[in-house]
């Protein structure tokens, strides 16, 4: 049986396969590239220098005739300054044809130059005394041919430096066109070769880390039913993998099982005992076993407290358990949704008094006047959020409630100012029993369940929640939900018994 090709191995053919066919036109490559280096040095610090100053020697030119035809027809002070600083930058650049071997012709531009200045002269002299007939004879007899001259000779040098040129360019091209051919080649085959390579590593490995990281993705979200494309039965890294991820799904979709069941279990268990207590307390309340000291009446105070505490822990598991078990049923109708914020307004305005905290309601005008949603499971998510807000906002502080509408959904949002969530535990304010850093801050630490089940009621309607926060300047919840919740129609809740769906529709 052949030895299995492991990931060290994929990798190490992989690696040599990649480096060998990048060798050779490598080394064909710096060959030509140093060839190529030469003569491109060669054409920029002559040729192609030249060329360029010839071109500028040519809109000198121009220039020069615009400057001499402003200057015969307006002989002002300032056209005669223009011309004779056009001529004067000519010099300059006719001076620089010394360093390119072509002093013959920078010597006849000069003089061409020199001669031009003398003419400007009488040209101002004649058009400033208002003689334009005069002037313009002048630029016609003398100072236009004079330009020619300067245009010819500016061309024979050209012609010149474009046979040197060609020259250069021919001489490197017969040098290194061999290598170009053979580089081209090299490196079309190595492109090819390396893509073939690229290829099998991304099918044989890529592909199966992908797979693998989907699936620990799936599990971290909770799902443990998905199933990965490599096979435990594959003789490598990835088939061990794969096996024992397959070994901790299972594991995981057990023990998560086993923990609804226990919770559910103990959650109806706990019932009867507390209410059994919840009762027993108010009968010594009532005097039913004599009368109470007051001392003894606080110690009831305080075991009827927890009781209900406990009784709302009991519920939020129960809730829990009933979501993740398909059992999280909506009774959804049509719900009044300015009574709705009225409601919430008026529920904790009283919180807000007592705990010297500002509260403010926002509603836009454009909000329905009616939506379709489980009021009460809506009621107790928003209401978890205030409490939420209220709890972590220091006195003077800001609780903010807004309303508003987006399309076909509507968007609420809790505000406050408190002392926020940090950046890295943000992703995680949705799990059950978790709790942030800032519950220490906070008088009463909660269950850590009110945002998970918050969050279950909110996509049981088809609805998104999220959060926001930045430390020390407060936290932001935001739930978008449509203005119906139809089950039938989307299909995007599946543990919702087929009862609850119909009744959603």
């Amino acid at each position: 049986m052949r030895p299995a090709l492991t990931l060290r191995r994929r990798l190490g053919i992989g690696t040599v396969g990649i480096a060998v066919v990048l060798a050779l036109p490598l080394i064909v490559a710096v060959r030509s590239l140093e060839r190529v280096h030469k003569t491109t040095l060669d054409l920029r610090n002559g040729a192609f220098a030249a060329s360029l100053l010839i071109g500028n020697l040519r809109q000198g030119t121009d220039d020069l005739r615009s400057a001499e035809t402003a200057l015969v027809y307006v002989g002002t002070p300032e056209t005669h300054d223009r011309m004779m600083n056009q001529i004067a930058n000519m010099r300059t650049l006719s001076d620089s044809l010394d360093s390119f071997s072509l002093k013959t012709t920078s010597l006849n531009v000069r003089l061409a130059l020199d001669s031009l200045a003398v003419l400007a002269n009488e040209e101002y002299a004649r058009s400033s005394a208002d003689k334009h007939d005069a002037a313009e004879a002048v630029s016609t007899q003398w100072v236009r041919p004079r330009i020619g001259v300067i245009e010819q000779t500016i061309g024979a040098a050209e012609q010149l430096l474009r046979a040197r040129s060609h020259a250069s360019v021919n001489a490197a091209t017969d040098d290194t066109a061999t290598a170009e051919r053979a580089a081209i080649v090299s490196m079309i085959i190595a492109i090819l070769l390396a893509g073939l390579i690229s290829i099998w590593l991304i099918r044989s490995i890529t592909r199966p880390v992908f797979d693998l990281e989907s699936g620990m993705h799936a599990v971290a979200s909770g799902d443990f039913t998905r199933k990965l494309r490599v096979r435990p039965n594959r003789q490598d890294e990835f088939g061990r993998l794969s096996e024992s991820y397959e070994a901790m799904a299972n594991r995981l979709a057990q023990l998560d099982r086993l923990k609804a069941e226990f919770v559910s279990v103990a959650s109806h268990e706990l019932k009867t005992p507390i209410n059994v207590i919840l009762g027993y307390v108010e009968l010594l309340e009532d005097g039913i076993y004599g009368k109470l000291q007051d001392q003894q009446r606080e110690v009831c105070e305080t075991i009827a407290g927890q009781a209900r505490n406990l009784t709302r822990l009991v519920r939020r598991l129960l809730d829990v358990s009933r979501f993740e078990a398909g059992g999280g049923a909506l009774e959804c109708r049509q719900v009044n949704l300015s009574h709705f914020l009225d409601t919430l307004q008026s529920s904790f305005s009283v919180l807000a008094m007592q705990r010297s905290v500002q509260f403010q309601v926002n509603r836009s005008d454009a909000l329905p006047r009616e939506v379709r949603w489980d009021e009460d499971r809506m009621s107790e998510v928003v209401g978890n959020l205030l409490s939420n807000a209220f709890k972590f906002t220091p006195r003077g502080g800001m609780v903010e409630l807004s309303a508003t509408q987006a399309d076909d959904h509507i968007q609420i949002q809790v505000r406050d100012t408190g002392a926020g969530i940090p950046p890295a535990q943000l992703p995680n304010v949705f799990q059950k029993f978790y709790q942030a850093d800032n519950q220490s801050q906070a008088n009463a630490k909660g269950t850590g369940l009110g945002l998970a089940i918050a969050k279950q009621i909110v996509e049981a309607h088809q609805g998104l929640i999220s959060v926001g926060s930045e430390v020390g300047f407060g936290t932001t919840f935001t739930i978008r939900m449509p203005v119906r919740t139809d089950f039938r129609r989307t299909g995007q809740f599946p543990v919702v018994p087929a009862a609850a769906l119909a009744s959603c529709g």
